[in-house]
């Protein structure tokens, strides 16, 4: 059973990388690491979201202001671990350059020696995504032209590129990643057409807190969706993201069983090494053992 873990990692915690140890030893599958690079007083979210509530009470318990790079921390962690797979859960993709993020996602691969899994998003922060510089309303138009700029970059000697958000002449980026073509890309995101982006440009969905129902039904579109594109029967893959820390072993059973490949779960945010251990333990054991 593929189960993971994620974990809203901040500047005041404590040992992290030895929590990566933890982890793995525990028999989780994967580690993943989410993302946010500021967050501005001015609390703008996407429309659709609304201001209702201000910050989600899961981001203010855990300091959404206060949350760590997520490959620096990955980094750290494939330095301490030889099997689990770390992937983003997510990376705000168009916050970033994608051809320094092109060299850093294969840095991270070669450092983990093909255990990267590469969550992307376009994010709902509209204060954060502005600042750092995100065409907002065209949020996933730009994130799939950066994704085309990484696959690009990951899988050619010399790279060239001409889109509307970059352009580059003939140029090289090593190192390469060590998953050929490239590490798995994970759209995640609940808006109505994210499977048709999945089948366009996606290796896998990554649905936060989706029912089983959901995925039985969304294994059986993309199952189409690979038939009408030609893609390989089961190619595009079903992760499941962001439960909450009671999650069981039935309730894990379920969504593996309507099509998913893996589900994790959120771990509580603790005050003390010691209380982050017990927790992990506590959530190995009903969703594991």
């Amino acid at each position: 059973m593929d189960i993971g873990i994620a974990l809203l990692m901040t500047q005041h915690d404590f040992n992290t990388i030895g929590l990566a140890q933890k982890v793995e030893e525990l028999g989780f599958e994967s580690l993943w690491a989410p993302e946010h690079g500021i967050v501005p007083l001015d609390f703008k979210v996407a429309p659709a979201i609304g201001q209702q509530g201000g910050i989600p009470k899961f981001y203010a318990e855990g300091g959404i202001n206060q949350i760590i790079d997520p490959l620096l921390f990955l980094a750290g962690a494939a330095t301490v671990t030889k099997k689990i797979k770390l992937g983003t859960g997510i990376c705000l993709v168009p916050e970033r350059n994608p051809i320094r993020l092109a060299k850093e996602v294969a840095t991270l691969d070669r450092i983990s020696n093909g255990r990267f899994l590469f969550g992307v998003g376009a994010g709902w922060l509209k204060g954060e995504s502005e600042i750092l510089g995100v065409d907002f309303p065209s949020r996933w138009k730009q994130t799939r032209e950066y994704i085309d700029v990484m696959k690009e970059l990951w899988t050619t000697d010399i790279s060239e590129f001409h889109g509307k958000y970059i352009d580059f002449p003939p140029l090289i980026c090593d190192p390469k990643p060590v998953q050929k073509p490239h590490p798995p890309v994970l759209l995640g995101g609940n808006a109505k057409n994210v499977l048709q982006r999945v089948a366009r440009w996606g290796d896998g969905w990554l649905p936060n807190r989706a029912t089983p129902d959901q995925i039985l039904e969304s294994k059986k579109i993309l199952e189409t969706l690979e038939f009408e594109r030609g893609r390989e029967t089961g190619s595009l893959t079903i992760s499941v993201f962001g439960q909450a820390p009671d999650t069981s072993r039935q309730q894990v059973e379920d969504y593996l069983n309507a099509g998913a490949l893996r589900v994790s779960a959120w771990a509580p945010h603790c005050e003390t090494e010691e209380k982050m251990s017990e927790e992990l333990e506590r959530m190995a054991e009903n969703m594991i053992r």
